[in-house]
């Protein structure tokens, strides 16, 4: 089925970013974020050289869905424990989560490699997704959000710019630490887009996706930044619930449903720091790997439910070091 991104010009994820990145900028103070001016490009620092927090983490991950999505933050209860949760929710799941917040865009920064996303993905139109998508972002400002330890210096900016076809003065760009509250907080809101790609990589046709929300528990803190990329993902793969709307056979639905939890996946049960052991780099985890604890599909052609996955707050005690007294 085909996907209408390209009918709403009107809904441009970078057009729309940019009030939420003013009202950041007005802010800052109340944010704990700092701006900064780098090549020529406007830097919002949301954890790096500042202290960040719930707050700026909401805003970063409203911004990574390109303006197109309700995000707040909640609590939610995972068996014996209530736990602050990220829920997400939009009209637009394809052109927030796929177009805009999927990290698919590899930038080399300091040596080390790190993922953009956010509606500057729309303008570069990277890989097989974009192709399958059939869109692309006309825009006179680019927004970028990168998880990163560090922010971009000049070349890193330079190379962004180039890539974007744009001035250094249109970008935007957005920076958090995984090991950051904004950070814990902006992974936590990909729990819709987990569950998306997961869709995707089993050849499931997104026309058919109308809307989309989850929840997923925002992860403590950890020490680093490979320790908090193991949390933020146990966050989801054991945590995280996502309902998406359809239209669609219910034995299609059927079919399709048990493959997309965590539980289909090779290494069920393990946190990610226990499957990671074997990988010198954390980002050589198989895509099978990254799933959202459960599951809900609504056919809205026949008012039925499928549902499979199961939260593993075992796992999540682990993963999060919780210590009862």
């Amino acid at each position: 089925m085909p996907i209408p991104l390209t009918r709403e010009p009107a809904l441009s994820p970078n057009q729309r970013a940019m009030p939420i990145i003013q009202e950041m900028i007005d802010r800052r103070h109340d944010l704990c974020i700092a701006i900064q001016n780098i090549g020529g490009a406007t830097v919002l620092d949301c954890g790096v050289h500042t202290e960040g927090g719930f707050e700026a983490g909401l805003m970063f991950s409203r911004v990574c869905l390109g303006g197109l999505a309700e995000v707040t933050l909640t609590w939610a209860d995972y068996g014996e424990y209530r736990w602050p949760s990220v829920s997400v929710m939009t009209d637009h799941p394809i052109r927030a989560c796929m177009a805009s917040q999927y990290a698919g865009w590899p930038i080399s920064c300091d040596g080390k490699l790190y993922m953009g996303s956010g509606p500057a993905c729309a303008v570069v139109c990277r890989g097989s997704l974009f192709r399958y998508l059939g869109y692309k972002d006309e825009t006179d400002v680019v927004v970028l959000c990168l998880e990163c330890p560090r922010l971009p210096n000049e070349d890193v900016i330079a190379l962004i710019a180039k890539e974007c076809g744009c001035r250094s003065e249109q970008l935007y760009i957005l920076a958090a630490p995984t090991a950051s509250v904004a950070g814990s907080v902006q992974v936590a809101a990909r729990a819709l887009e987990t569950a998306l790609f997961k869709l995707r990589r089993l050849k499931y046709d997104l026309g058919k996706v109308e809307a989309g929300m989850a929840i997923c528990p925002v992860s403590p803190i950890a020490g680093t930044t490979k320790h908090a990329l193991g949390r933020t993902n146990d966050a989801i793969s054991y945590g995280a619930v996502a309902q998406i709307l359809v239209r669609d056979t219910d034995e299609a639905l059927r079919d399709i449903v048990p493959q997309v939890p965590s539980s289909s996946a090779p290494g069920y049960g393990k946190s990610y720091i226990e499957i990671a052991s074997g990988h010198d780099n954390f980002f050589n985890l198989s895509p099978e790997q990254f799933n959202p604890a459960v599951i809900e599909m609504c056919n809205l052609n026949t008012g039925r439910v499928f549902r499979a996955g199961a939260i593993r707050t075992d796992v999540l005690r682990r993963s999060f070091a919780v210590e009862t007294l």
